[in-house]
């Protein structure tokens, strides 16, 4: 598989396909109601987002299904390892905070990264609404879609669970730090 081709090898895709059904049977809590077998006949027809939760779960992410949208028809997976994944942190918000440094810059930037993968990031109502599936972030911190009138001046926010609660903070959107990433999100 190449990055540019956006599909994954036969043996690639049904190693994924069997990773996430057990973690879909092992957290049953996570999608109450849902059918393995519907989400994976779902899955087998749309290559390139099995390429998507593949650039997930080998960046650490755990991608797991967290609901379902009736609107739109769509699965939703999200990045439910214990702290934010390994393979994102280190980098900063966006492009422009990642130009606008001078020294000591990151590899990459959260919304690069999130578009190279095919994710969104998640915003601060996903973000909470991935809290109550469990506890996430209790050691690490994971950036969030910032609002424009944040961004704008400079920031960006980011989201943890710490002290039995979620916490939504702010940092210059040019920071970057080890126990820093993000969690995305795919629909399906």
């Amino acid at each position: 598989m190449t990055k540019k081709e956006k599909h994954l090898a036969p043996d690639e895709r049904e190693e994924l396909l069997e990773t996430l059904k057990r973690r879909f049977e092992k957290n049953k809590d996570r999608h109450r109601g849902l059918s393995w077998d519907t989400i994976r006949a779902k899955l087998e027809k749309k290559p390139a987002k099995l390429w998507s939760l593949y650039q997930m779960e080998e960046t650490g992410g755990d991608p797991d299904v967290i609901g379902y949208d009736r609107e739109t028809d769509e699965f939703l997976f999200a990045d439910c390892s214990p702290e934010s994944p390994k393979g994102r942190r280190s980098i900063c918000y966006d492009r422009e905070a990642l130009e606008a440094r001078k020294a000591h810059k990151p590899a990459n930037s959260a919304l690069d990264m999130a578009a190279e993968m095919g994710v969104e990031i998640l915003d601060e109502t996903q973000y909470f609404e991935l809290q109550k599936l469990g506890k996430f972030d209790t050691k690490t911190s994971s950036w969030l879609k910032t609002p424009s009138d944040v961004r704008e001046r400079g920031g960006a926010i980011f989201g943890d669970w710490r002290f039995g609660r979620v916490f939504i903070y702010h940092n210059g959107a040019d920071s970057y730090y080890a126990a820093r990433g993000f969690r995305g999100l795919l629909r399906v």
